[in-house]
């Protein structure tokens, strides 16, 4: 119609005018982008800023591919599948940040994309935009809480407990006290007219504890609550998605007689200060996450018939998220995430489009469809971020002298005889890899990507004394103090510059063998000496090889092939840079790792009968998952590495693949396998690194069954596994 055209014209005249600006706010801020609405899959939402102070959303005129290109990968993704318009997320809340962007698809921030500026908008919250991310992260991005508002946060965004009981304050996790939401600028109480167990659940579940309690506590009588009529079901898992109301501001009285809502919470056992009681209710065995850095995060992984392996991620949400933290000992869940964002399993993958109502009691008792191999890979392994109690752990540790904020010389506060706190220093010695990944765990920045027993190269600060030696972790800990260590300080080298370290890193590569291609590819060969000198060179050969009658005879090799993949989410590489490698003219290229794997043979005892080569080998990518490129290569002096979805595959006909087993009598073995013996590498798994079989030798043949990696089976599993028959008298049966 006549008038429609004389609106495109308008239109058309005007757009040039008002998008010639670009919207950058100030240049020392950091724009923060988030993801929020609700249902969602963490890679999907409404696009919410904050600037100035306050979150807003971004309208869906003109909104394109290009615009939700730039908003993906600000959030951390490769890249977006889609976007959408008409608040398909729910209506945001407050301002408009943004109206008529237009980005060409380069711009490293939405702010450098034309619009008509920062609060200027003729749009309502219907008019919402939200953007699908391709779920794929960017390598080496640095995962921001930014993007973990999960639920519309908008009024409601956080909750905490103030103790009732003074003593209480002293104690964390503090489980029991008034609950009080952050509101707008400030922190309100809720009244308790009508306020359920159900309600508790839910802050229970925020605050990190698995199971509520009910409370005889009465609080305080006060006339005006900013929050009422709470009525959660109980299976929610953030306050803000419970239906509740706000009073007005200028109303005298919103809740008669009502007083200020209590709670109390039940930790999960890791959390109780109470050890009889931490015994009694252990956590599930049926369940466990895997390659998180944090406490409470990681890929799901499931029991079934002895074997653990992982969940397909159809599906996957809060809700059945929510069941397996609180089957845990957490709370519920903070973040659900797809496509393997924890790392890839190795093992089968049991459970596909898992569907939870929420209260069930473990994540067996939801419903799931079993797997066929079309349905899933372990790209698509499902994994969560769970809420845990505050217990105020990274107040009594902290790094000082780094270049960066993940890096520096490790301070720990000290209490004297006195009561007074100080900082001070970790001696350096035998500090590993292992204690490094608790200290970067206490310390919230990740994985360890090193420990360091020196530190002489960084800034020196006013602390100089040591506080702690003999610190030994198993690498589970929550804390360095509770690692084993002196009672009192002895340090070889007490001189602050070689005090221990750490550098610490968002993301980390996980090796893992794969252990059936081990058990299909042994055999036996007799390899005359004579061809066996690049062998000997390299110290490949068991030690009676050197009285051998050179070049006549043969030694007796247990050969396989080897592939070593990489499930983590960062590329492995040897700690030396290129110019320490060392050439080895023999096999004709540069060994990057002096001890990459060692290859074993046990008795039952676990004492060794054959040591294999301490492969220092050359690392490179042989083949790749679909859709992976190759990065590294090891012909003409080519970078070393293993890339994140590939695997380096040393075939059972090359050099030094094997055991020397010429001096072993038939009987029954463990043949054992460990990757990254050192911890010389930071991996975000090092349970996983080694694999066994039982290993079944008559003297001319050999047979390898039940091979598995590490942590592969149950308990009960592994028992049997190591009380293999006729392990314990080294017969052939």
């Amino acid at each position: 119609s006549h008038s429609d055209w004389d609106f495109t014209l308008l239109f058309g005249l005007w757009l040039p005018c008002c998008l010639t600006q670009t919207t950058t706010p100030n240049p020392t801020e950091r724009l923060k982008v988030r993801l929020a609405g609700y249902p969602r899959k963490h890679n999907e939402g409404r696009i919410e800023l904050f600037y100035k102070g306050e979150w807003g959303t971004i309208c869906d005129d003109d909104f394109s591919i290009s615009n939700a290109n730039v908003l993906c990968r600000q959030l951390g993704f490769v890249s977006a599948t889609g976007w959408t318009h008409s608040a398909k997320y729910g209506k945001g809340q407050g301002k408009i940040w943004l109206d008529n962007v237009l980005c060409n698809g380069g711009e490293k921030s939405i702010e450098f994309c034309k619009s008509r500026g920062w609060g200027n908008s003729d749009c309502t919250h219907d008019e919402d935009a939200g953007v699908v991310c391709k779920d794929e992260r960017i390598p080496g991005f640095v995962d921001s809480n930014i993007i973990d508002a999960q639920v519309d946060e908008s009024k409601i965004e956080e909750v905490r407990l103030r103790p009732v009981v003074a003593m209480a304050k002293k104690k964390l996790p503090i489980t029991e006290g008034v609950v009080e939401v952050k509101y707008k600028d400030g922190w309100a109480q809720i009244c308790d007219l009508g306020w359920t167990i159900k309600n508790t659940r839910v802050v229970c579940g925020m605050l990190g504890f698995p199971h509520e309690r009910k409370n005889n506590y009465s609080h305080i009588n006060i006339n005006y609550f900013h929050v009422h009529s709470v009525a959660c079901t109980g299976m929610e898992v953030h306050l803000a998605a419970c239906p509740l109301e706000f009073s007005k501001p200028n109303a005298t009285s919103s809740c008669e007689g009502g007083m200020a809502a209590v709670v109390s919470c039940m930790p999960g056992p890791q959390f109780m200060q109470n050890s009889g009681l931490k015994k009694k209710l252990k956590n599930s065995s049926n369940v466990r996450l895997k390659g998180g850095a944090r406490l409470g995060e990681g890929r799901v992984e499931v029991l079934k018939d002895n074997e653990w392996g992982t969940m397909c991620d159809d599906r996957w949400n809060l809700l059945s998220a929510s069941v397996v933290c609180r089957e845990l000992g957490y709370g519920s869940a903070k973040e659900a995430l797809t496509g393997a964002r924890m790392g890839q399993g190795m093992g089968p993958i049991y459970m596909n489009e898992v569907k939870c109502l929420g209260h069930e009691k473990s994540i067996w008792n939801c419903p799931f469809k079993n797997i066929t191999s079309e349905d899933c890979q372990h790209t698509e392994d499902a994994a969560v971020r769970c809420n845990v109690p505050y217990m105020g752990l990274e107040n009594s540790i902290r790094i000082t002298g780094g270049r960066t904020r993940y890096e520096g010389r490790v301070e720990v506060l000290s209490t004297d005889s006195n009561g007074t706190q100080s900082w001070g220093l970790i001696c350096g010695e035998n500090w590993s890899t292992t204690e490094a990944m608790v200290a970067c765990r206490q310390l919230g920045l990740g994985y360890a990507n090193q420990g360091l027993q020196e530190t002489w190269y960084w800034d020196s600060s006013n602390v100089t004394e040591m506080v702690m030696s003999g610190v030994k972790c198993t690498g589970n800990e929550m804390a360095l103090s509770h690692c084993q260590h002196h009672k009192t300080v002895s340090c070889q080298r007490a001189a602050a510059k070689f005090a221990a370290g750490v550098i610490c890193s968002e993301t980390a590569s996980d090796l893992v063998l794969n252990a059936p291609l081990v058990q299909q590819t042994v055999y036996i060969e007799d390899r005359p000496l004579h061809m066996l000198y690049c062998a000997a060179e390299e110290d490949c050969l068991s030690k009676s090889a050197a009285k051998a009658n050179w070049p006549y005879g043969h030694r007796r090799l247990l050969r396989f092939s080897s592939q070593i993949h990489n499930i983590g989410r960062a590329d492995f590489k040897p700690k030396a840079g290129r110019h320490s490698w060392v050439w080895h003219a023999c096999h004709g290229h540069y060994h990057s790792m002096d001890v990459f794997t060692h290859y074993d043979l046990l008795n039952a005892n676990g004492t060794k009968v054959a040591e294999g080569h301490k492969a220092s080998f050359c690392l490179e990518d042989t083949d790749c998952q679909e859709g992976v490129s190759k990065r590294y290569e090891c012909a003409n002096f080519g970078d070393q590495g293993i890339t994140v979805g590939c695997w380096d595959l040393y075939r059972h006909d090359i050099d030094c693949q094997w055991l020397d087993i010429t001096d072993v009598k038939p009987g029954n073995y463990i043949m054992q396998v460990v990757i990254n013996p050192n911890h010389e590498v930071a991996e975000s798994d090092f349970t996983n690194n080694a694999m066994k079989c039982n290993c079944k030798y008559d003297g001319h043949r050999i047979w390898l069954h039940n091979c598995h990696i590490g942590d592969a089976f149950s308990e009960e599993a592994e028992r049997r596994f190591e009380k293999y028959p006729g392990q314990l008298n080294n017969q052939v049966y």
